[in-house]
């Protein structure tokens, strides 16, 4: 190896160096301004541990079990929630996602617009749509499931639009040399291979609609989360650790059958 190249390598390391020291070192200043800005002290946090402690032992556990009966209703209405929520975004953010694909969109206007719409549903967290929907149509499930289908709508918008956009562009174009039209191509070219997205996408939404479902709940939007707020606001913390085990079990339950179907349709 001669020498020049020795001397690029050994310069090529001191530069790499330099940086790895230059983003520690940001990384570093940036938690610190993080801490003093938000006053997070270890040591305030260390004092609290017997507090939090003596909450866990004394107001929190063990469970009330006696009250598990109050909580079933709550959990079929999170389940209805997440799974209208998951529909309404699916219907939504189907065609969106076709036009917002640059690969098949029609019109480069219609795709920004397509992207834009996705952008601005994803910026909204469900929490932030709960407490709008909730102002407007009043508490209850009703908003929570609307707010879970716009937020959801927003993530699935992106996602199908980037799915379609990895698709293999020869059977596309295989389909169209056959003198196939505009549905067909679609039908025939990007459909089939799109399906398996579709399916995996659509299922991974219901699973977040689940956990969704809970925090929405909190602001009144009914389900498990409100049951649990309600809980905490009567400082029956017993009752709401039920609540909690409630919302665990609902997830890992979820989660078991949509990794289950996942395997079936995909």
């Amino acid at each position: 190896m001669s020498d020049g190249v020795l001397e690029y390598t050994r310069k090529n390391a001191i530069r790499r160096r330099r940086i790895a020291r230059l983003i520690i070192f940001g990384f570093t200043v940036a938690v610190l301004v993080s801490a003093h800005g938000t006053g997070f002290r270890i040591r305030d946090l260390y004092r609290g541990i017997p507090n939090i402690i003596q909450f866990l032992t004394e107001d929190l556990l063990p469970p009330r079990f006696s009250v598990w009966r109050r909580f079933l209703g709550p959990t079929l209405e999170t389940i209805a929630m997440s799974y209208a929520g998951t529909f309404l975004s699916v219907v939504f953010a189907a065609p969106l996602g076709f036009l917002a694909a640059r690969n098949v969109s029609p019109y480069p206007i219609v795709m920004q617009i397509a992207r834009a719409t996705a952008v601005f549903m994803r910026t909204i967290p469900p929490i932030v749509w709960a407490l709008l929907l909730v102002s407007i149509v009043g508490i209850g499930p009703f908003a929570g499931t609307i707010a879970l289908g716009l937020s959801g709508a927003g993530m699935l918008i992106k996602s199908y639009a980037d799915s379609i956009e990895d698709i293999d562009a020869g059977q596309i174009e295989a389909v169209r040399a056959t003198g196939a039209g505009t549905f067909a191509v679609m039908m025939k070219g990007v459909v089939p291979q799109f399906s398996p997205s579709f399916v995996s996408w659509s299922l991974y939404r219901f699973d977040l609609n689940i956990r969704s479902a809970a925090v929405v709940g909190l602001v009144g939007a009914g389900g498990l989360g409100f049951s649990l707020s309600t809980a905490v606001r009567l400082f029956r913390y017993q009752e709401a650790a039920v609540a909690i085990l409630w919302i665990l079990g609902l997830i890992l339950a979820i989660e078991f059958v949509t990794a289950k179907l996942r395997g079936h349709l995909i």
